[in-house]
């Protein structure tokens, strides 16, 4: 039996003022506008098709299809014929819980976006200089970018405006579709009710839009009322016996907490785990095959090799696959990759990938595993020492991830919205 663990091992309970506080007239804006295809290039694509409600925030799948797919998370499909999707999205799509705390600085799997002075606009993105002013929260600025990405919710250059004028500059898409979003009469009168400065909708621009996606965000996936979280406040009962077994692991003897620390359960850095490696990857334009470097393409330091964002783990156990990839369809499999990385890496099989039916993709899907020279690379980079753990501590650790389900998880404040004032399609 592990050793209880104390109180100064854990930590301390997560409360309001951990909280970016948001206006809920601005949220209920973010709410349409999250779920309203009105934001993509060809209008077939919305931010909850990705990130839904009904599937925890996220989609179900290792590796989704964006533009280009019909259908909902583990159903949707690449549409056949001469529309054929290009590739894969190339990272799992993350899920959105809390990320309205205050003390996050850092989003998506590479960390491409920090909070940051380094172009005067608050954030060091993609975008560099040429993200506009005004995004009040790194929450605000990440929403801007899916909506520009070509095999996310842009398109193909040829198809339509957005993606065309993001071939030429990012920036340059973002006034057209805030203009599709104002000129809605339903849309323009919501803005200028909820945002003090905007008397008027021709004021509307895509910070406005940014800034209502957060609120949304923010306050939609806000939960921290877990079994865990119960425990955190002092009742002492709220968890399994085999859930205080595997937290007293998890903040023990496994060493979890090294990277899933603080209130949040992450340390907001970057470790290498050698993942199982598939997919087309997050390329870099001189990489001539599929593969993914992590951290490293953004920060083009040698060390950050293979190294990905360690995630929160609040309702963990409702976003699988999980892995910058979604390499792993259980949080048990998941547990024994952290307990001995390589050892699990041996034990992958391509069909626990999670990846929606395009024939055209089965030849290079996993293409990147004939490469010996990048697996070896990658094996080489492992940031966790391995720890030997049974298959009762296994379970143990397991029970505890569940634990860290909340009881309202599935009761989210406002939910999908029946309908959107475009009139397109809800997904």
């Amino acid at each position: 039996m592990a050793l209880p663990v104390s109180a100064a091992d854990l930590p301390r309970p997560l409360g309001d003022d951990d909280f970016i506080a948001f206006d809920p007239a601005k949220a209920k804006i973010g709410q349409l506008l999250f779920y309203d295809k009105i934001l993509s290039g060809n209008r077939n694509i919305s931010c909850g098709t990705c990130h839904h409600h009904d599937l925890g925030g996220s989609d179900g799948l290792s590796l989704g299809i964006g533009e280009g797919g019909e259908g909902l998370g583990p159903k949707r499909q690449a549409e056949s014929s001469a529309d054929r999707i290009r590739k894969r999205i190339p990272r799992n799509a993350p899920a959105l819980w809390n990320l309205g705390a205050k003390d996050i600085d850092v989003l998506f799997h590479d960390g491409r976006l920090e909070t940051s002075d380094l172009f005067g606009n608050g954030f060091n993105s993609p975008a560099e200089e040429w993200l506009p002013l005004g995004l009040e929260t790194i929450l605000a600025a990440q929403a801007l970018f899916p909506i520009t990405a070509r095999f996310e919710m842009a398109g193909d250059p040829e198809e339509n405006q957005v993606s065309g004028a993001v071939n030429d500059r990012i920036d340059n898409a973002w006034p057209i579709i805030a203009k599709r979003v104002r000129v809605n009469a339903e849309y323009g009168a919501m803005f200028v009710d909820a945002f003090d400065h905007i008397d008027r909708p021709e004021q509307v621009t895509i910070v406005e839009i940014g800034n209502a996606l957060a609120a949304f965000i923010g306050t939609e996936w806000r939960n921290h009322d877990s079994p865990f979280d119960r425990h955190l406040a002092g009742d002492k009962t709220a968890l399994s016996p085999e859930a205080q077994a595997g937290m007293a692991l998890f903040y023990g003897e496994a060493g979890c907490a090294a990277c899933h620390s603080g209130p949040l359960m992450s340390d907001q850095g970057f470790h290498a785990l050698a993942l199982p490696a598939f997919g087309p990857g997050k390329t870099r334009r001189f990489d001539l095959q599929p593969r993914d470097v992590g951290r490293m393409g953004e920060s083009n330091a040698l060390e950050d090799a293979y190294r990905f964002r360690t995630p929160m783990l609040r309702n963990v156990g409702l976003t699988a696959p999980y892995g910058h990839n979604g390499a792993y369809p259980t949080l048990e499999g998941m547990v024994r990759h952290h307990a001995d990385p390589i050892a699990a890496l041996d034990k992958w099989e391509p069909e626990m990938a999670k990846l929606p039916d395009a024939p055209w993709f089965q030849d290079v899907d996993f293409i990147v595993q004939a490469d010996s020279r990048e697996i070896a690379r990658q094996r080489a980079k492992v940031d966790i020492t391995p720890v030997e753990l049974s298959d009762r501590q296994i379970a143990e650790i397991t029970a505890f991830l569940e634990s860290l389900t909340g009881e309202t998880a599935l009761e989210r404040p406002l939910g999908r919205p029946e309908a959107v004032p475009s009139g397109l399609t809800v997904d």
